[in-house]
């Protein structure tokens, strides 16, 4: 069941940057955060794999070894490298 989440005293400068990165990805505001609180999510899911993979594995091993190890956890895909450099961009200079 989904769960209503309330978060108070957002800096202003915070809160602008989060409205314009919604715009940007033509989402409203709720759409974005829960957007950006599914990466963090799945990050966290992934942080967690690699920690009982590094458990698991050897010193060292192929790379044809890694590729099907990666390939066989069906891990999400990572974000674009173009959009996080935007984001980065739009950070520093207020895009």
């Amino acid at each position: 069941m989904p769960v209503n989440f309330s978060i108070k005293n957002v800096p202003d400068d915070v809160a602008e940057r989060l409205r314009a990165r919604a715009k940007r990805n033509r989402r409203s505001l709720q759409g974005e955060l829960l957007v950006i609180l599914e990466r963090v999510a799945e990050s966290e899911r992934s942080d967690q794999a690699l920690v009982v993979l590094e458990d698991m594995l050897p010193d060292r091993i192929t790379f044809e070894e890694a590729d099907r190890i990666v390939k066989a956890l069906n891990l999400p895909k990572t974000q674009d490298s173009t959009e996080i450099i935007r984001e980065m961009r739009d950070a520093r200079y207020g895009g």
